[in-house]
């Protein structure tokens, strides 16, 4: 795919309204709470029992943008909710599992799912996919029936495939709409930040460096020409950060003891997420997060990772992108076949028959 075009600017991606302009600064955390007083929600965990979802759970559990929080597993869910009753804040947690996931959807506001296996040491790449996207499948075909109004992020990887398992679970239930559904891919953004501050010698807190393609490894490609403040980095500087997040799944997955495989990050990053899907929900003005989503914004990949602003629909607007540098265009090409690749695996999980899958 040489020569890839930039869809920057293009015609809206269906219920989108696309803009040129830079990805705006994320706010600071304490700025982005909500500026009046509003109804908080309801949120659904599912996989809370997880690597993941054990972590998330508890960080929800600190959220005053939650009312209720469903906690949702096939096991081992209601001991979690009996010890998150003992912190004190004044988040109602309940514990569902197995048959009744129903209970733990009515009435969602927010359904995030976090089911599902890591990538760890001797585990192939198709193993965790079919493992994964069967979950995901299976949850949102609940989702539909039960909560087909929710907004649903998909936290269970590889999400460059588990959003289309997702999307195309819900359209074939006729209850699919694109403002609804994203894949989170905060974690990226987090390690971007992490990474590249230490190498400016930058306040953590202060660096805001857009990921955009994919959600993970190669496809996942930092806009450090975008980056608030300017970065101080030599092109080989913005290499050597590019690098390291491209392999720090493997980074975590590889260090000994670590059975579970990258959880906290991806919990603190999905945690940030969640915050400002619920600020979005909540009608809070400039809310943007970044999310793997059905939209060209490059032509000829149908799903993208790009910044967006949140609203009481889910997704408001896309935020383009503007002119990248040379080693930006350069990861973008490179990254595209395989995420096309990765969409296609995705889409056709649900498309075809299991026989035709094995």
């Amino acid at each position: 795919m040489q020569g890839l075009q930039m869809r920057r600017a293009a015609a809206a991606p269906r219920a989108f309204a696309a803009s040129r302009a830079a990805p705006p600064v994320r706010p600071a955390a304490a700025s982005r709470r909500r500026s009046a007083a509003v109804e908080a929600a309801k949120v659904a965990l599912l996989g809370a029992s997880s690597p993941v979802g054990q972590p998330l759970s508890l960080l929800l559990k600190m959220d005053g943008l939650i009312s209720d929080l469903a906690l949702y597993d096939v096991a081992g869910v209601a001991g979690i909710a009996a010890d998150l009753s003992h912190c004190n804040t004044p988040i109602k947690v309940s514990s569902y599992t197995g048959p009744e996931l129903e209970g733990a959807l009515k009435g969602a506001d927010l359904v995030v799912i976090a089911a599902g296996v890591p990538k760890t040491p001797g585990m192939g790449p198709n193993e965790v996919f079919t493992v994964n996207a069967s979950i995901v499948r299976s949850l949102c075909a609940a989702v539909a029936r039960f909560s087909p109004k929710a907004v649903v992020a998909v936290v269970t990887g590889p999400v460059n495939s588990t959003i289309p398992v997702a999307s195309e679970t819900l359209k074939a239930a006729g209850v699919y709409d694109p403002r609804r559904l994203l894949g989170v891919t905060t974690v990226t953004e987090v390690r971007a930040n992490t990474f590249a501050a230490s190498a400016a010698r930058l306040e953590v807190s202060e660096v805001d460096v857009p990921v955009v393609c994919g959600a993970s490894g190669p496809t996942a490609v930092p806009l450090f020409s975008l980056a608030k403040p300017p970065l101080p980095l030599s092109a080989a500087e913005r290499a050597a950060v590019m690098q390291r997040l491209q392999r720090a799944e493997g980074e975590v997955a590889e260090t000994p003891a670590t059975p579970s495989g990258p959880a906290l990050a991806v919990a603190y990053g999905a945690a940030r997420f969640v915050e400002s899907v619920l600020l979005g929900l909540a009608g809070e003005a400039d809310v943007y997060e970044t999310a793997f989503i059905e939209a060209e914004v490059v032509a000829g990949l149908p799903y993208f990772a790009t910044r967006v602003q949140l609203g009481p629909g889910g997704i408001k607007s896309v935020v383009g992108i503007k002119e990248l540098d040379a080693l930006e265009e350069a990861a973008l090409n490179a990254a595209a076949p395989q995420l096309l690749g990765d969409i296609e695996k995705g889409k056709m999980f649900v498309r075809q028959p299991a026989a035709a899958r094995a």
